[in-house]
Order: C-alpha cells, then structure tokens, then sequence
C-alpha cells in the first residue's frame, strides 16, 4: 500500500484532517532520501529528514547568533519544510554542478504536488515559506540558509573530514558553499574560517589549484 493510500484510510480522519494526515505521511518518506554527509561517527550517509531536524535545532541553540530582526519561530518552520521538496526531488550533491542543472524545475514541481496535498490555506503558508528559503531574500531565510550550510560543515569537521575528503573538495569551493552564512549569520563566520583553515591543515580540504588551471 502506498502513501496516500495509507493515509486515505486512518480511520477518523476526513476532510481537511485527512489531507495533513496524508501530508505527514508523504513527509516520511524523506527519511528514505540520502544525503552524501555522514554522521558524525561515520558510520552511514544522514538521511534528510535527519538533516532537516538537525538544522532545526540549530536554530534553537545559537540564538544569540541570529541578527536582530530574525523571527526564530519562523526560520523553524522554514526550516521544518526546507527540504521535503526531496521525497520527489532527491538529494543533488551541492558539489555537482551538472547534476544541479534541473534542480530548480524538479523541485518547483515536487512543491507543487507535496504542499497541493494540504488544505488550500495552509498549503499556501507553507509553499511560501519553502519559496521565501529558497529565494534567501529575507532576514529569517537568510539565517535559515546559513544554519542550512553550518550543519554539514560542523558533520565535516567533527566526523574527520567526511565528504570533503572523499570528493576532493577544495577550499574555494567550501568557502563558496558556506558564503550565505557571512550575511546571513556574521556571528558564525569566524567559526566557519577556523574550521576550512583547520581543515586545510590536516588535508581533508584540497588545496585550491593554481591560477590558470
């Protein structure tokens, strides 16, 4: 039986209750979409929901990290729907750059379906939500964003080196990956310059190729 099937049937539920029911269970199947970082011991790639909750909680801890006029309820649920886009979409390696050519359509289309599963109100809150994390034009989706990067830096650092290593991931490209968190979160960037330095020192970041190459 699949998903909707399943949640067609919870007894009790219909109307607009039966179509967040069928919501949340389409959202498990995030749990099935790998990442390629690792957990901190190693031992397997994270799974996105894994991921989403992580960053999540992110967004509790630093707070005082945040600028001023971040709205920290709101970048959680930002953040709580910032990747279900993936149960249709997958997961695209942030380092591959052929791969990333259709991302945006395939996941406007996965929005389209997955929020259109909700009550019509509701289904707008949170598309708007996903588009506003996307479109990083605000203060809340900037934080967002930033956290976003910060967590599979810090899986990175602490795991000892983790997709970095494997994928011969250079310098410029971390720093690139990790500048939304210079905006977004200032009070984080020193953290994220001592952890590529340190990093770099120990080699799991490759260096930079010479200019011209």
């Amino acid at each position: 039986m699949d998903a909707a099937a399943s949640a067609a049937g919870v007894p009790g539920a219909d109307g607009p209750l039966a179509r967040r029911i069928r919501f949340a269970v389409e959202a498990d199947r995030l749990k099935a979409v790998l990442r390629r970082t690792r957990p901190v011991d190693g031992s397997r790639l994270e799974n996105s929901a894994e991921h989403s909750w992580h960053v999540a909680l992110l967004a509790v801890l630093p707070e005082d990290a945040a600028p001023a006029d971040v709205d920290v309820a709101r970048v959680l649920r930002m953040l709580l729907v910032h990747d279900l886009v993936e149960v249709d979409a997958g997961d695209i390696f942030c380092y591959d750059a052929d791969a990333n050519l259709d991302r945006e359509a395939r996941e406007q289309a996965a929005a389209a379906r997955l929020f259109g599963i909700l009550p019509e109100a509701q289904a707008r809150e949170l598309a708007a939500l996903w588009a506003e994390f996307e479109a990083a034009g605000t203060p809340d989706a900037r934080f967002a964003a930033a956290l976003d990067r910060l967590q599979p830096l810090l899986q990175n650092w602490c795991g000892g080196s983790g997709s970095w290593r494997e994928h011969a991931v250079t310098r410029a490209q971390v720093l690139r990956r990790m500048d939304p968190i210079r905006e977004g979160a200032p009070a984080l960037w020193p953290v994220v310059l001592a952890v590529v330095d340190r990093s770099c020192e120990a080699g799991w970041i490759a260096p930079d190729p010479p200019r011209g190459q």
